[in-house]
């Protein structure tokens, strides 16, 4: 395709999901089907209009995924409850480290038993297609900051934490295929890319949002005065966290989904301390009730809140601009028994073991440990840790399999989980409707 045919393909595309935006919602699949569908008619499966190459253009294929993912991370983020309690956060984190071990042993050893590959090869598998996509999942995720609902809670907080617990897996897998140092017996594996990359992820994600947080509050003084760009605040946090995980050899999507989370933690309890502050101006012969409500009328503008509908629009673009991508890439011989094969035990056998293991000392209801179980849709992440270990140097006829293989996983997540959430979802809150007293 020429750049006219990109621009025209693309422009169109954008229209035409603007102008429908309301009928999308009535269909009872997810935008993502429609998005895939159009890749695969303009693709080389039917019109062959064009067709993306992944392998020659896996350098920008992992930079357009590494910013999705980026992007999606910290919308994530700034939607988590407040306050942060172990008790809540305990089955996400169980999910983003039990499980998701769990869940790359099952896919390791279904590759080497089923597939023939090497052991090395399955890990690495395994650790592409363990963690579930904070881009994709949109429908089961929280909707908003005050969105307290369990389930969506769950799944949005694995899908934060699990794109960055992903990474030592990937570097083990590089490692037993010779493309990376994992030291003697592992050692420095564990010490370097579990331990040291995760702690230093995570701290370098909470100083950093909570420190702006705090910067961005005094410099809007009392009363507020908006004027900070939130949009540029947010991107900037995330450039300056995630540069700063690079170079100090942590794990950024771990580090920059926590910032978010600080950013927006901090923000809370400044304006409660505002709120109950002696300071505060009083109102004479005004209710107590009354003043309240008029002095939090206009609560302090936050930088998470204010950046977060930016964000949504930038993750919706590359939600589109990256799966039509992905329809492009597929031929009618890409369907093979052992990616589709691959796909289904993934869905019906590695997901749910590893949930059910994962939540097996957790009190945690058995419809949500289920709708866990199902929904753990795989996307642009998978994406993402296939273009990183292909650019460090992942031999060609491996790329070229995992390639087939995963895609596969990730289009047919894209039409079963889209094709279910709907009317899963409304079984779930029909069940939970008729339990309430």
């Amino acid at each position: 395709m020429t750049n006219a045919d990109w621009f025209l393909l693309v422009g169109g595309l954008l229209l035409a999901r603007g102008l429908t935006s309301s009928m999308l919602k009535r269909l009872p699949v997810t935008p993502a089907i429609v998005y895939l569908a159009l890749g695969v008619l303009v693709g080389p499966t039917v019109l062959e209009l064009f067709h993306f190459n992944p392998l020659k253009e896996s350098a920008l294929l992992e930079v357009l995924t590494e910013v999705a993912v980026l992007i999606s991370l910290f919308s994530a983020g700034v939607k988590m409850p407040v306050p942060v309690g172990f008790p809540r956060w305990r089955t996400p984190i169980l999910l983003a480290t039990a499980s998701m071990a769990v869940s790359v042993g099952a896919v390791a050893a279904f590759a080497y038993y089923a597939l023939g590959l090497s052991p090395g090869a399955g890990v690495l598998l395994g650790a592409i297609l363990a963690p579930t996509d904070p881009v994709l999942a949109t429908d089961v995720q929280i909707r908003h900051p005050g969105d307290r609902d369990q389930l969506r809670f769950t799944l949005t907080c694995e899908a934060g934490m699990n794109d960055g617990s992903a990474f030592p897996f990937v570097m083990l897998g590089l490692g037993l295929l010779g493309l990376h140092e994992i030291g003697d017996f592992g050692l420095r594996w564990a010490l370097v890319e579990v331990l040291w990359a995760t702690v230093a992820g995570i701290a370098i994600g909470v100083i950093s949002g909570a420190a702006l947080a705090r910067l961005a509050w005094k410099l809007r003084g009392d009363p507020p005065e908006h004027k900070l760009m939130d949009d540029f605040l947010g991107l900037g946090l995330i450039g300056v966290v995630y540069g700063l995980s690079v170079l100090l050899n942590a794990w950024g999507f771990l580090a920059v989904f926590f910032a978010a989370v600080a950013l927006r933690q901090t923000e809370h309890k400044l304006a409660g301390a505002r709120r109950d502050s002696p300071d505060r101006p009083q109102t004479d012969g005004i209710k107590p009730e009354a003043a309240s409500a008029s002095l939090d009328s206009h609560p302090a503008p936050s930088v998470s809140q204010g950046s977060l509908v930016f964000k949504e629009h930038l993750e919706r673009l590359s939600e589109m601009v990256l799966i039509l991508l992905l329809g492009g890439t597929l031929f009618l011989d890409s369907w093979s028994w052992r990616a589709v094969g691959l796909a289904l035990f993934l869905f019906t056998v590695a997901r749910p073991v590893s949930v059910l293991a994962g939540l097996l000392a957790t009190r945690t209801s058995w419809p949500i440990r289920g709708m866990v179980g199902w929904f753990g849709v795989r996307g642009i992440g998978s994406l993402y840790y296939l273009m990183y270990a292909i650019q460090h140097g992942l031999p060609e006829d491996l790329a070229v399999e995992l390639i087939q293989l995963t895609f596969i996983a990730v289009a047919l997540s894209i039409l079963v989980h889209g094709i279910s959430v709907k009317p899963l979802m409304s079984w779930f809150w029909r069940r939970r409707r008729g339990q309430a007293p």
